[in-house]
């Protein structure tokens, strides 16, 4: 099975946060189990480039990974060299995957695989949903949308990782088929669960990238209804204006104290989560969450907005709490929660071993490859 990975960024630029881990899991996964995986990527890091050589193949963490140079930076990504390379090779391959949309990699190669007559599966990584339109650049979306998007998948199949992430995408478009699987999420073989972190105060953490769409304006609201000591950690880089502009809501609110800002975490994020009570993901619109899995992984509950697409897992399996994207209610449900060890001290005890069944990356390594095999025997 040869398939060629196109995404507009990949490691080490985890500056992208989940999806970019999420993507290169899949591929080492694939590449250990045999698959012949070529990933196409642009240097992109953010406002920087990536420390790499271009147009030369390098072996990342045992993944063939070939990047290219960019001449737009985020979030078009236009590389002109990337999109000849897939002209010229593309029906060398068995099947294209394409990693998240709404950028120039994304839209044009996946227009070169569908004119090439080579099957296409495209996992939007959360970047096509009703909640898409209402932010950034809006107007031109829509236009790609009717020109592009809709014609693309009505001849791609579409994979999707959680059945929210499923109906918001068919109110969108209308592929060939699509497949519901989980992120695979990188795991430590240790855990740090053997401890309760019951205490006097409340610890609450906030791990995620920071932008608008994941909510944290609505946590800081929330904290002058809280009734009880609480500290806050935020572990998360953002635009640096766009945080500043947070910065100054929590001097406002009076919290400065409850509130400490870490940046950007990685190496430690685990030993992070196990070290707080709640983790909090208010977010408008997230498909997944890799970070819920991570936290529960290490016992630590979650409260999560009705949007996040883990939301209904978690709620099912009684692993943490759902709330509204609103300062009030998310207010209301961290009262609620502050009172509840028990229920904390059994999801702490549990959570763990369900998060290792639920989420084994050999089970849902089989679900792709089973995917990507209908995709190649079904065109």
């Amino acid at each position: 099975m040869k398939i060629l990975q196109i995404s507009a960024s990949y490691k080490p630029a985890v500056i992208y946060g989940g999806p970019i881990m999420s993507v290169a899991m899949l591929c080492e996964q694939l590449a250990n189990a045999g698959c012949e995986i070529m990933v196409y990527t642009t240097t992109a890091n953010g406002s920087k480039e990536l420390s790499v050589t271009p147009n030369e193949a390098a072996n990342i963490d045992g993944v063939a990974v070939i990047y290219f140079k960019r001449i737009t930076k985020d979030h078009t990504h236009f590389s002109p060299t990337l999109l000849k390379s897939v002209w010229q090779n593309v029906k060398n391959y068995d099947l294209v995957h394409i990693q998240a949309w709404w950028n120039l990699v994304s839209v044009l190669s996946c227009l070169i695989a569908v004119w090439r007559k080579v099957p296409v599966v495209i996992s939007a990584r959360g970047t096509l949903s009703p909640y898409s339109f209402q932010n950034k650049n809006k107007g031109i979306k829509k236009i790609i949308h009717h020109l592009l998007t809709k014609p693309l998948f009505k001849r791609s199949h579409c994979h999707v990782t959680t059945e929210r992430e499923k109906e918001a995408m068919l109110s969108l478009v209308h592929p060939k088929s699509i497949f519901n699987i989980a992120n695979l999420v990188k795991l430590p073989l240790a855990n740090y669960t053997a401890g309760n972190n019951g205490g006097s105060v409340f610890k609450l953490i906030f791990l995620s990238r920071i932008e608008e769409k994941k909510g944290l304006d609505i946590l800081i609201n929330a904290l002058p209804y809280l009734t009880f000591p609480f500290t806050l950690t935020i572990a998360g880089d953002g635009d640096s204006n766009y945080v500043d502009g947070l910065k100054e809501l929590v001097k406002t609110h009076g919290h400065e104290q409850n509130v400490n800002w870490l940046g950007f975490q990685n190496e430690n994020k685990f030993e992070l989560l196990n070290g707080h009570d709640l983790l909090v993901l208010p977010s408008y619109d997230e498909n997944f969450g890799n970070v819920v899995i991570e936290s529960l992984s290490q016992g630590t509950a979650v409260l999560l907005s009705e949007f996040v697409g883990l939301s209904a897992y978690v709620v099912q399996k009684k692993l943490g709490w759902q709330c509204e994207p609103d300062s009030r209610s998310l207010a209301n449900q961290l009262n609620l929660i502050s009172g509840q060890q028990a229920q904390l001290t059994r999801i702490r005890t549990t959570a763990p071993a369900i998060i290792e069944s639920d989420f084994d990356k050999s089970k849902l390594l089989n679900q792709y490859t089973t995917m990507y095999t209908h995709i190649i025997n079904n065109g």
